[in-house]
């Protein structure tokens, strides 16, 4: 299966590459940028890019995956969003990691709805989950502009995220 690329008023949503490994790798070395994640250490080069080839057979299983993030005026990703199934939980969810210079543009938003939209329009998805840390402010702002819920707190992979749920826009609003 071919990935498909998204497009915003401000972004182009297209497959991750390994020519973006060393791009994401610099992003991961970013003061902050995993500070809410459960391993807040930067990874070596190597492991982004098996995060890029798993990202590949994450698409060829479910149809769906993460993105690289590109500003229409960009040649650089300046980060990832995207739909990943999570076994743990038997849910699809929705996330994004973006370059500290673009926080608080409205990116980490744009590119979530589009990845929402994607996810229930091309899928017949029960719902769309977040896991955010309780401290990650940002985050939390930015699945409650897509309209998620707030559920409760879990404990997974270490850390106790914030556990949201958005069911598909045709349900929203009825239980």
């Amino acid at each position: 299966m071919e990935t498909p690329i998204l497009t915003t008023p401000r972004l182009n949503l297209r497959p991750l590459e390994p020519a973006d490994a060393r791009t994401l790798h610099d992003i991961h070395q970013m003061d902050g940028v995993l500070k809410f994640f459960p391993n807040p250490s930067p990874p070596p080069l190597e492991k982004v890019e098996n995060f890029i080839i798993g990202q590949e057979k994450h698409w060829a299983t479910h149809g769906y995956g993460n993105w690289g993030i590109l500003p229409y005026s960009g040649k650089e990703i300046i980060g990832w969003a995207g739909l990943q199934y999570l076994p743990e939980l038997d849910e699809t969810e929705v996330g994004f990691l973006l370059s500290p210079s673009h926080w608080g543009k409205g990116y980490a938003t744009e590119a979530a709805r589009a990845s929402l939209q994607f996810g229930f329009e091309r899928f017949n998805l029960d719902h769309i989950v977040a896991l955010v840390h309780p401290d990650n402010r940002a985050s939390r702002r930015v699945i409650q502009k897509c309209g998620m819920t707030y559920l409760e707190t879990i404990h997974l992979w270490g850390i106790d995220p914030m556990r949201h749920r958005l069911d598909p826009p045709e349900r929203q609003g009825r239980s």
